[in-house]
């Protein structure tokens, strides 16, 4: 999944889920506000490194806080409420024995832009920047946007897991690539390995033409399997004609697609995890632990850069430009 994908779901999503606690406030039906609290303690711990805790959890309505980072001395207020008026009363509060702390304002429905050039009553001299530490979510989405792709990940898989929606379960269709996947999660893979695979090239030459270097780890691990693959897809054609090539397709058309945007190590994680996602999707997928999930699409892949469905062969590319 790449970046722009992964901004867009994070976009709609705290979107969806700011519109969410808004119609539901007018109403009176605050059940999401109390959710959020923890929403964003863990949100914010992943932008911005906190450590911070419900104080609601503990003592129920405390004053002028919800979020509480001990270690960092830092105190956060979560509110549907964007008004000077709200900031001014939550740092009125008794909060003296917090003097020194640092306090965040974030507010989880509402645009707050206009509070950072405001100024407050601050009675018990908390380190309070309104300009840097009054939140939104236009705000944790430029931080979002700016992140590493590695990090922004981590913050997609919070999304998905904490505002789940009802088609997040749903699962799109049939695919031969998890029907593999099901027959390969069964063998040993720990077990006797094969012989290494007689190529019309050199695996070697091949990584160092398309410049992997983690990738390059990853197929010398795996690259013993491709006999035990080659096994497998024979059994899988005996269910029907182009069982075993609709597979490898699976990973050729991914590599096409993506190659657009990727190169190197990276191209290769990212057929991986496509593919991935396209497994944990299909209908007739029989799911195992993630970590077995990868290893089997792994070992898939490595036999499709073996069998010159993935990445350019060093000698073709020779042919093509002579």
């Amino acid at each position: 999944m790449n970046r722009s994908h992964i901004f867009e779901l994070c976009s709609y999503r705290l979107a969806t889920l700011a519109t969410q606690v808004e119609m539901l406030g007018k109403l009176n039906i605050l059940n999401l506000h109390l959710h959020c609290e923890d929403f964003y303690a863990n949100l914010l711990n992943l932008i911005y490194g906190h450590q911070l805790t419900n104080v609601n959890a503990l003592v129920q309505n405390a004053d002028g806080i919800d979020l509480i980072d001990h270690d960092a001395k830092l105190l956060l207020q979560v509110s549907a409420t964007a008004t000077k008026q709200k900031v001014n009363a939550s740092l009125c509060k008794d909060l003296s024995k917090y003097k020194g702390h640092g306090f965040r304002f974030m507010s989880i429905s509402k645009d707050a832009s206009h509070l950072r050039s405001e100024t407050y009553i601050n009675p018990h001299a908390l380190i309070f920047e309104p300009a840097e530490h009054i939140h939104d979510i236009g705000s944790l989405l430029k931080a979002i946007q700016h992140m590493p792709l590695t990090q922004q990940r981590i913050v997609y898989d919070f999304f998905r897991k904490e505002l789940r929606e009802p088609d997040d379960d749903e699962r799109l269709k049939e695919t031969n690539v998890a029907g593999v996947i099901n027959i390969l999660a069964k063998e040993n893979l720990a077990g006797v390995l094969l012989p290494e695979p007689v190529t019309a090239f050199n695996v070697d030459e091949k990584i160092e033409f398309n410049n992997l270097t983690a990738a390059a780890e990853v197929i010398e691990d795996y690259k013993l399997h491709h006999a035990r693959v080659d096994k497998i897809y024979a059994e899988f054609d005996s269910l029907g004609a182009n069982k075993s090539k609709s597979v490898l397709d699976a990973f050729r058309m991914t590599y096409l697609k993506l190659r657009l945007q990727y190169s190197g190590d990276e191209l290769y994680f990212q057929v991986v995890e496509n593919v991935t996602s396209i497994i944990e999707k299909s209908t007739n997928y029989q799911p195992i632990p993630d970590e077995e999930l990868q290893l089997c699409v792994n070992v898939l892949a490595v036999d499709a850069f073996i069998r010159c469905k993935i990445f350019e062969n060093p000698v073709e590319a020779v042919h093509v430009a002579a």
